[in-house]
């Protein structure tokens, strides 16, 4: 293996390991915070008690996550130096409101909340969480911003063979910045509905808890369904945008290589890379034009008249995207069916759905994952669409030995890092929801 492909592997595991937990982290601090809310409502210690217990798992992931965050920088100055060079003076400034702007407010407030039970009023606790969502879906879209620009560049100019910044904002709201990041946010939304539900059910299946476990599992549920239909509307309309601004994604994805008024979508087939061609093709007609710009007679560009060197992986493409979109299919159906057992008054007494609860949790994990391979993958052979390509972004004097001794390294500790996270979780889950049997009131400070 060379260099160029050791420094894409690597860094394509430690950015696919490190979200695993932003995602649970944004979605469980809105849930965190509407449970405080609902404290502050009520003054009913049974919410205190249950925010309690989804803090404790929200501390050991936001941890994780910050560690496992913090590699993918130095990448940069170390396997991507060519690539810092040429756009670090755009790539920068997201990276850095990140920092300032979010991860601090996040950070701070988590402090607060944290270490303030039984010292603070259950206000300022409310507020504090409230604070720690906004903070973490900040910095989610500061991120998003600076991924964003490479999918779909603007307000830059190239001097001295450099990419310079010439309009901040026209960068940080590029075409692609909202749909991406609204898709993203609802997605992770979704990771922490189906947390809480599975780990829920667990307790529900386990008969351990069950009055919080209850609480917890009707919340996520209401919470999971709604995210889970929204992200139709969210993940049509990002892909609106990749048709307008990455035809060349949108065709791979879609699996469409010849160019056609009225194309029709995919539902099955297998593409072929060398034939530009799918085998066994199920097919509706007209819908994918429809879908796309809303007229099922629209024109939609194929593969085949791009440059074949300029064609993304076709497999890791279109299957990632197709699975993708299953599961978010699955995630409808599996919350539809919880809100009409809820409604009926036997969601509790069906061991299926609150089995298929648990197993359900590491599904939106991967439907992230399969998202995000989809979006960089998609991007290929360009680091920066249509600027700079992958090959020339490489850092030139790190020889693949290192590369590869660097990833083997963060191999190990990754996989350390997953078995503490994961027994971490698990030892609090045998903890259970109620600690001491009893919560001391917040009121007192109120």
């Amino acid at each position: 293996m060379d260099a160029v492909l050791l420094a894409r592997i690597q860094f394509a595991f430690t950015v696919g390991f490190h979200f695993i937990f932003p995602p649970l982290t944004i979605g469980l601090a809105w849930i965190i915070s509407y449970i405080m809310w609902k404290y502050v409502k009520t003054n009913d210690q049974h919410y205190l008690k249950i925010a309690r217990f989804w803090v404790r798992l929200f501390a050991i992931n936001f941890a994780v996550g910050v560690a496992t965050g913090i590699t993918m920088e130095f990448q940069f100055g170390t396997n991507w130096s060519e690539y810092s060079r040429y756009v670090g003076d755009i790539f920068g400034a997201p990276l850095a409101a990140e920092g300032i702007f979010a991860f601090f407010l996040e950070s701070t407030f988590f402090g607060v909340l944290l270490f303030g039970w039984n010292r603070l009023s259950k206000k300022t606790l409310w507020f504090s969480s409230l604070m720690v969502a906004i903070g973490s879906t900040l910095s989610a879209f500061w991120i998003i911003v600076a991924n964003s620009w490479m999918q779909t560049p603007s307000g830059y100019h190239i001097i001295g063979g450099r990419a310079e910044l010439t309009n901040f904002w026209a960068a940080v709201f590029n075409p692609s910045t909202f749909p991406r990041y609204f898709h993203t946010v609802t997605g992770a939304l979704i990771t922490g509905a189906f947390f809480v539900l599975g780990v829920s059910a667990w307790f529900i299946l386990k008969g351990k808890d069950t009055e919080f476990a209850k609480s917890s599992f009707r919340t996520a549920l209401i919470i999971g369904f709604i995210v889970s239909v929204a992200q139709l509307g969210m993940g049509h309309w990002h892909a609106i945008q990749v048709s307008e601004t990455q035809p060349e994604k949108f065709a791979a994805v879609e699996g469409h290589f010849e160019t056609t008024n009225g194309a029709s979508a995919l539902i099955f087939g297998i593409p072929d890379y060398d034939e530009g061609k799918v085998h066994i093709a199920i097919k509706i007609p007209k819908l994918l034009s429809l879908l796309a710009t809303g007229n099922p007679n629209a024109r939609i560009k194929g593969l085949n008249d791009f440059p074949k060197d300029e064609w993304p992986p076709i497999i890791l493409t279109f299957y990632p995207f197709h699975l993708m979109v299953l599961l978010g299919m699955y995630f409808i159906l599996i919350t539809l069916i919880g809100v009409f057992l809820l409604r009926k008054g036997t969601l509790f007494d069906n061991r299926f759905i609150l089995k298929a609860a648990v197993w359900s949790i590491p599904l939106p994990f991967l439907a992230n994952e399969l998202g995000w391979f989809t979006a960089e993958v998609g991007r290929q052979p360009w680091i920066v669409y249509h600027i700079l390509k992958t090959d020339n972004a490489v850092s030139i004097t790190v020889p693949a030995w290192q590369v590869g001794l660097s990833l083997l390294i963060f191999i190990v500790v990754y996989a350390l890092l997953f078995y503490a996270w994961f027994s971490l979780i698990k030892k609090e889950m045998k903890k259970g929801f109620d600690l001491s049997g009893s919560v001391k009131s917040s009121s007192a400070a109120y």
